[in-house]
């Protein structure tokens, strides 16, 4: 019988190799990124969590940016010409070895907490993949509470997606 706890807290410059052997590993459902691409990344996020393992290294995590996050990408650009305050939710990955335990539900709870704590924003928004298809993701989204807002495919990619939202309060 496992007795992990899991332990959500902010990534750590020492975590940034693991977290980008877990993203690359976790692609098409998130893009591939270099070193480099993740620092930046990590430099304008709202949120960058990380869960720990048993052993005290990264399992899983998450990126969040603001409205107003530079260099967001096309997905983030959809929300922000629709949404005046929203959170968007970039990428959540998690390791191959720790997936189906709840890990990625808790992150988002988490980002959750973070929105009503700071009262800064109330919609929760993200991606998922329709082509490739996602039906997993699409699943999970659906079970949390997220509905689409719409669907697109991003200039200059090859993947179709559908665009989800959920609104948080503390009620």
């Amino acid at each position: 019988m496992s007795t992990f706890q899991p332990v959500v807290r902010n990534i750590e410059t020492a975590d940034l190799s693991k977290v980008l052997e877990i993203n690359n590993a976790n692609t098409p459902g998130v893009s591939e990124l270099t070193m480099t691409e993740l620092e930046a990344d990590l430099n304008h996020a709202l949120h960058a969590l990380a869960i720990e393992n048993q052993s005290g290294e990264v399992c899983a995590f998450c990126v969040t940016f603001a409205p107003d996050a530079p260099d967001g990408g096309a997905n983030h650009q959809w929300f922000a010409e629709r949404f005046e305050s929203f959170v968007y939710l970039d990428r959540i990955a998690i390791d191959s070895n720790h997936q189906n335990r709840g890990l990625g539900a808790l992150l988002y709870q988490s980002v959750e907490q973070h929105m009503l704590a700071s009262a800064d924003h109330s919609l929760l928004c993200c991606e998922v993949n329709l082509e490739p298809p996602n039906p997993g993701s699409l699943r999970f989204h659906q079970r949390i509470g997220f509905t689409e807002v719409g669907q697109s495919i991003p200039e200059y990619a090859n993947y179709r997606v559908s665009y989800l939202s959920k609104s948080i309060s503390d009620s």
